[in-house]
């Protein structure tokens, strides 16, 4: 229980708390996690981030919330596991399988194909999201699949987008991209291009504008921090939006 110095502290803090998410946790329940625990009255973020994804999660504190445009509007940086082969209803390994493709006979051209392919996924690109979304309800284990309805062509923008060595059915990536960039879409559309589908496996968030996830504390860390101690894992405003 907070004492009244540590109320007021906890009144008075504003700013940025950067949250390295586990995968398996929805970004909602980490809003309320961190509100509960030290008593906070205003807490907002600066983007969602999918219940299967981890990495970096903005929490603004306090006055920080007048700020979020600026956070919400920053570009992203991500990287992932897409597994080749398969297609989804919901562009990742969570949702029904739509089609799946044997690889040995494309194996050998792969690479060829992921080449002609990258191209097409640089600069200004439509993303259309589909209807279809694996979520992970607070205090449950499994992933549930629950229709979004249909959503329109959107244009958004890929700064880089690199490959690692195919491992399997594997193929690990980096993708960086503006505000708004569906990367589980990304994928679904990049293997349709190189013509034996994929669905995003798993997703790491890397950085949100000039913040990286290293700068971040583990949520579990989070969690086990003594309340006398949060105002320290909380980045000033000053330093924030220098």
């Amino acid at each position: 229980m907070a004492n009244l110095t540590q109320l007021k502290m906890l009144e008075d803090l504003d700013g940025f708390l950067l949250v390295d998410k586990p995968a398996g946790i929805a970004f909602s329940s980490v809003v309320k996690a961190v509100k509960r625990k030290f008593n906070l009255v205003k807490v907002g973020h600066g983007g969602s981030l999918d219940s299967a994804a981890s990495g970096l999660f903005i929490l603004l504190i306090n006055d920080a919330n007048k700020f979020v445009g600026d956070v919400m509007g920053a570009d992203r940086a991500y990287e992932g596991v897409m597994r080749l082969g398969l297609k989804t209803n919901t562009h990742d390994v969570q949702g029904e399988t739509l089609a799946a493709c044997e690889l040995g006979p494309v194996m050998a051209e792969l690479s060829g194909r992921i080449a002609a392919a990258l191209p097409e996924f640089k600069g200004d690109i439509f993303q259309t999201e589909s209807r279809w979304c694996s979520v992970r309800r607070e205090g449950s284990a499994a992933y549930e699949v629950v229709d979004t309805g249909e959503h329109k062509p959107f244009m958004t923008h890929v700064y880089k987008l690199s490959f690692g060595e195919i491992d399997g059915a594997r193929l690990p990536f980096s993708v960086s991209g503006t505000k708004g960039l569906i990367v589980r879409t990304l994928v679904n559309d990049f293997g349709e291009a190189i013509g034996c589908g994929a669905a995003l496996e798993s997703l790491r968030r890397v950085r949100i504008g000039k913040f990286p996830v290293d700068s971040a504390i583990p949520f579990d860390k989070l969690l086990d921090t003594d309340i006398k101690d949060f105002a320290s894992c909380v980045m000033p405003l000053g330093e924030a939006l220098r």
